[in-house]
């Protein structure tokens, strides 16, 4: 059996994600958001702010009380936009679609390394 080039099978997978019905639902409602002025504002809004509380729980600082009360009312926002909402939903699935694929492909080494740390246990 030949060898697969695995950056070719890679490549292969970024094609069918793209041509995915989940991928094309989330590009669609994200150009939706981006072409209102008004939803790509508030859209860009919550990002920023989600990224910001992000970098701070990864250095170690806490969030304040008050910077969590603006992110649920952020989050509140967001959710009543229509659109918005149902892009944050297909992101969601988009997300559990690579989550889900990246514990196929990373089996092997799971398996591997699962095996080797069951022979140490016994």
């Amino acid at each position: 059996m030949a060898e697969k080039n695995l950056y070719d099978v890679a490549y292969e997978l970024e094609s069918a994600m793209r041509e995915h019905e989940d991928y094309t639902k989330l590009k669609e409602l994200y150009d939706q958001v981006n072409q209102d002025e008004v939803s790509k504002k508030l859209f860009d809004n919550f990002r920023n702010m989600q990224m910001e509380l992000q970098q701070k729980q990864m250095s170690g600082q806490q969030i304040t009380e008050e910077e969590a009360q603006k992110a649920q009312q952020q989050v509140e926002l967001v959710q009543q936009h229509e659109v918005i909402s149902q892009l944050m939903q297909q992101e969601q699935r988009m997300s559990q679609v690579i989550q889900d694929i990246n514990k196929i492909v990373t089996k092997p080494l799971e398996d591997l390394y699962g095996s080797a740390e069951e022979d140490i246990q016994q």
